[in-house]
C-alpha cells in the first residue's frame, strides 16, 4: 500500500507504506484453508471460487455495503508505541467484525487474521520484509505484520493509519475469497510485465477495500471531508514513489480506487480484475 499523508494538506510526514503478497513465494498463496465462522455453523459454507472467477466474479461484489462501524479505536499519541499498538489492535477487532458480517452474506468461510507487531523488519514465511514497507500481510500464516518504528510513530493521525491497516486486512479478505490464490497461480512462471500487472490489480483492490471500510467507520474514527480529500490528493501525487517497479500502481490509480471504495462503501466498487488497463496502470 502507498504511504498516506497526514490530515493537514501542508504536512510533509507520511506513514510508511506497506507491502503485500507479491513479495512472497507463490506457494504461500495456496496453502491452508479457511476456518469456518462459529456464527455461521448452521449454514453450509461454500468453498471460494477457483480460477479467474474468484477475482472477476467474487460473491463479495454482491454483498452490498459494509456495516456501519463504531470502532472506538481511540487516539494515537505521537511517539507512543503503546497508544499505537492499542489503536491497531482495536481497529483490527473492528475490521474482524465488519468483514465477518460481510462474509456471512456469501456463505464463504471466514477466519480472523493473526496480528504481529515488530520493531524490526523480521523475516516471514512469505519472505523478507521489504525495506520500503511499514507492514505486510503473509498469506502462508495469515498474519498481518505491523512495524512499530520511530518513523511510523511520528504520524499521529488515526485516519492515515486506519487506511494503511485496512489495506493489509484487504489482502486477508482476498486470501479468504480465493483471489489471492488466483493471483499466485497467474504469476507462476509469468513474464515480469505480467507479474507487475497482476500485482497492481491486487494492490489497488486492497486500496479500494480499505477505503470502503473507512467510509463505514468514518464517523467514529473520525474522517472528515477535508482530511479525506487531502489524503487522496497526497496519494495521487506521491503514492507511487516508494514502489519504483510500479507494482502498486501509479499515484493517480491508487487515488482512483481509494475514491471508488470510499464512495461505494462496498466491495462492489472494487473489482479491479475486470477494469481496463488504464485504470490499473
Amino acid at each position: 500500500m502507498t504511504g498516506l499523508a497526514p490530515a493537514g494538506a501542508s504536512a510533509s510526514r507520511t506513514i510508511a507504506p506497506s507491502a503485500s503478497q507479491q513479495v512472497a513465494p507463490v506457494t504461500g498463496t495456496t496453502s491452508g484453508t479457511t476456518t469456518p465462522s462459529s456464527s455461521a455453523a448452521s449454514v453450509k459454507e461454500q468453498a471460494p471460487p477457483r480460477g479467474r472467477a474468484a477475482a472477476t466474479a467474487s460473491p463479495l461484489y454482491r454483498t452490498g455495503t459494509l456495516p456501519t462501524m463504531r470502532c472506538q479505536a481511540g487516539q494515537i499519541r505521537a511517539g507512543s508505541a503503546a497508544s499505537y499498538r492499542t489503536f491497531v489492535t482495536k481497529l483490527i477487532r473492528c475490521l474482524n467484525l465488519a468483514w465477518k458480517t460481510q462474509f456471512r452474506k456469501t456463505n464463504l468461510g471466514f477466519s480472523h487474521p493473526k496480528l504481529r507487531f515488530s520493531t524490526t523488519k523480521v523475516n516471514t514465511p512469505c519472505g523478507r520484509w521489504p525495506s520500503s514497507a511499514g507492514g505486510l500481510y503473509c498469506s502462508s500464516n495469515r498474519t498481518i505484520y505491523i512495524g512499530v518504528t520511530r518513523d511510523v510513530l511520528k504520524n499521529a493521525h488515526p485516519a492515515n493509519h486506519a487506511q494503511f491497516i485496512a489495506h493489509e486486512y484487504g489482502h486477508h479478505v482476498q486470501r479468504l475469497a480465493g483471489i489471492m490464490d488466483y493471483y499466485g497461480r497467474s504469476i507462476w512462471r509469468a513474464s515480469s510485465s505480467t507479474k507487475l500487472a497482476f500485482s497492481r490489480r491486487l494492490e489497488l483492490q486492497a486500496d479500494c477495500l480499505a477505503s470502503a471500510f473507512l467510509r463505514q467507520a468514518a464517523d467514529d474514527l473520525p474522517v472528515e471531508q477535508a482530511q479525506w480529500e487531502a489524503m487522496v490528493s497526497w496519494v495521487s501525487a506521491n503514492g507511487h514513489k516508494n514502489w519504483p517497479k510500479n507494482d502498486h500502481g501509479k499515484g493517480r490509480s491508487q487515488a482512483y480506487w481509494m475514491e471508488r471504495g470510499f464512495n461505494a462503501g462496498s466491495p462492489s466498487g472494487c473489482n479491479t480484475w475486470t477494469a481496463p488497463a488504464g485504470r490499473v496502470a
